[in-house]
């Protein structure tokens, strides 16, 4: 009885220990089965590689000058009398400003502007006299030199009191005025500054080997960090005849109209000179682009091939796709495009979003989803 009752339970727990080593056994073999099967295809964006006529660019920085622009101010001395302009008034050529106290110097002309009455009287009589002989020539040549010294210190006083006195040398618009009505002024106090912004230059410098690159009247386009989403056109219009010994640069001047007045003098520019002959480049979608430390990189979308070299098919008919990772050489990046250089041809397929889920000979299948194609569609800041 006792040896039946072993059995049974020998039979009980070997039958346990088959049905948990089937179970494993199925969850296994289940296991090797999802492995071994195809993955599904990743869904990504692409976009054609395209060729088109590539404008290249020579970039710069610079700083803006106004076209003519002046800190006004005395080359005398003396106190302020009248003013007669506002700040940030726009002036025409010629228009007064400011004027000092002058009465010293008026009262000095109308005693030398007396002498040269009578100065003048005495050379006329005498140049009467020394026909008869009345007088001698030595007097009379004491006369004509008083006579011109009369006149001389007549001009003299003439300057000086114009020199009391300021008027805007062109028209432009004048700034914040630095004095008020009874100051006393200094010779080269600063007054306001007088800045005309009809039109602006530009000075920048490009490198020694860039100087075959550019020309007189070549395009420029300038973007200010105050109005970065506007481009203002300009043309070089100067070019230093002299590489500078420290740096090894030459400095390049470019004019560039100012219309509305937005843009000011000393702004920092950034710009770009657009250089002759565009070159017909393979242009992609900055997205495409994969940056790494090893090298740029980029997914073509390409048929895979059977062991025969013939692309497969799926069920519908349809090449079967999968991800080709090659490295390429990039050049200039402009507008959310990129211009490759070598590594990818004229048409071919190149994925710009999903790239992340993506390993070289993945399959991939192109997905219309716009969600999917604009995730990565905005360009990178250069």
């Amino acid at each position: 009885m006792l040896r039946r009752r072993m059995l049974i339970m020998l039979g009980v727990v070997l039958l346990i220990v088959l049905v948990l080593a089937a179970y494993k056994a199925f969850s296994i073999y289940t296991m090797v089965q999802g492995y071994s099967a195809p993955r599904p295809a990743i869904s990504v964006a692409v976009a054609t590689a395209t060729e088109r006529p590539w404008q290249a660019r020579l970039p710069t920085v610079g700083t803006l000058k106004a076209l003519q622009g002046v800190d006004l101010s005395l080359e005398t001395d003396g106190t302020v009398i009248d003013l007669q302009f506002e700040s940030g008034q726009k002036v025409k050529a010629g228009q007064p400003l400011l004027r000092l106290d002058s009465a010293v110097e008026s009262a000095l002309l109308e005693t030398a502007l007396a002498d040269l009455g009578l100065a003048q009287l005495d050379y006329g009589r005498g140049s009467q006299l020394v026909g008869s002989q009345a007088i001698s020539k030595g007097e009379f040549d004491r006369l004509s030199a008083v006579l011109k010294k009369s006149k001389a210190t007549v001009n003299q006083l003439k300057a000086a009191l114009s020199k009391k006195s300021i008027v805007a040398p062109f028209s432009g618009t004048i700034g914040i005025r630095q004095v008020d009505v009874g100051d006393y002024l200094a010779s080269g106090t600063m007054i306001a500054t007088l800045q005309d912004l009809s039109s602006l230059y530009v000075d920048f410098f490009v490198p020694e080997q860039s100087v075959p690159k550019i020309a007189l009247g070549q395009p420029v386009q300038v973007i200010v960090a105050a109005y970065p989403g506007q481009e203002y056109p300009g043309t070089i219009t100067a070019i230093n005849p002299k590489v500078e010994n420290s740096t090894r640069n030459v400095q390049v001047r470019a004019t560039l109209a100012n219309p509305d007045g937005k843009l000011m003098p000393g702004m920092f520019a950034s710009l770009q000179v657009l250089l002759p002959d565009p070159q017909p480049s393979i242009v992609v979608p900055e997205s495409a682009i994969t940056y790494t430390l090893y090298g740029n990189s980029v997914y073509v979308a390409v048929p895979k091939k059977a062991e025969d070299g013939s692309p497969e098919k799926d069920d519908k008919g349809l090449p079967v796709l999968i991800a080709e990772r090659r490295f390429v050489e990039t050049g200039e990046r402009r507008d959310g495009q990129v211009m490759i250089t070598k590594g990818v041809q004229r048409g071919e397929k190149v994925v710009t979003a999903g790239q992340l889920k993506l390993d070289n000979g993945a399959h991939i299948a192109i997905s219309n989803d716009k969600t999917l194609a604009e995730q990565n569609s905005l360009p990178s800041a250069d």
